[in-house]
């Protein structure tokens, strides 16, 4: 399957479009330390505005909303944007991609990309971003990773990264290709651990499951995968034979400020 939309790597496209379902339920949260960080580093608090870019199913909408800052949810893929308006009806949805975002010329207090960043860290899209913040506005970059320093988190990595293909990721660091950029200050960089805790199923198979180029392979790849990480569990000390486990998250949370003219 490879009927990409304009602006959206086929990945995303594809993946994203069945996988929407499964993205909600593998996904972990986020740590409860992001919502200081939030209103600390990104100035997140009541009358002002963020737009959250590449939202998806809306996993991080609830931090953002909790700052009591106005939302809006920019996300190009409409099955993934069908669930975050179905989720949080309050808010403001649009269609739309970090290249062509529909809203006026520094208009945003923050722009936050949730997991997201890595799929169009271009200079074309920090161009766009730059527009529709205001002078002095935060655009922040957020991420969950699995800690792959376990090593049997290393070996289900190995399992997913295996048919990654072309699709962009973030471990790789090519995202950071994209600065410094002119218009923007120095990224700061924080760190904060995060267990995802529940059944098998959920936190791994799920997990893996809503990796976009995974969820746009052909069912009897897919079932390889399936099969291959229940292999795993079924191996591995911490996790055979437990109906609730725990996998290690690392989250990674950058800021940049827009500097004024």
């Amino acid at each position: 399957m490879n009927d990409a939309k304009p602006g959206i790597h086929h990945s995303a496209a594809s993946g994203y479009a069945v996988g929407a379902d499964t993205y909600v339920r593998g996904r972990p949260d986020y740590p409860a330390e992001l919502g200081d960080w939030l209103r600390e580093q990104l100035g997140l608090a009541q009358g002002r505005t963020v737009i959250d870019l590449g939202a998806g199913t809306g996993k991080f909408t609830p931090a953002l909303i909790a700052t009591g800052a106005r939302v809006i949810a920019v996300e190009p893929v409409p099955e993934m944007l069908g669930k975050l308006s179905a989720s949080f009806p309050h808010v403001q949805t649009l269609n739309g991609t970090a290249a062509s975002i529909p809203l006026p010329d520094a208009s945003v207090d923050a722009v936050v990309c949730a997991q997201s960043f890595h799929w169009f860290a271009t200079h074309a899209a920090l161009a766009e971003i730059l527009r529709v913040l205001k002078p002095g506005g935060k655009l922040g970059l957020v991420w969950n990773l699995r800690d792959a320093s376990i090593p049997w988190v290393a070996q289900l990595d190995a399992i997913v990264n295996r048919v990654e293909g072309d699709t962009p990721r973030y471990y790789t660091g090519a995202w950071r290709n994209a600065f410094p950029f002119e218009g923007f200050g120095p990224l700061a960089e924080q760190h904060f651990k995060q267990p995802h805790t529940g059944s098998p199923d959920d936190v791994i198979v799920n997990r893996v499951r809503s990796t976009s180029f995974i969820a746009a392979l052909g069912a009897d790849e897919r079932a390889v995968i399936d099969r291959e990480a229940r292999a795993l569990i079924a191996s591995e000390p911490e996790l055979a034979g437990k109906e609730v486990v725990t996998v290690p998250y690392d989250t990674a949370a950058f800021c940049a400020e827009k500097i004024a003219d």
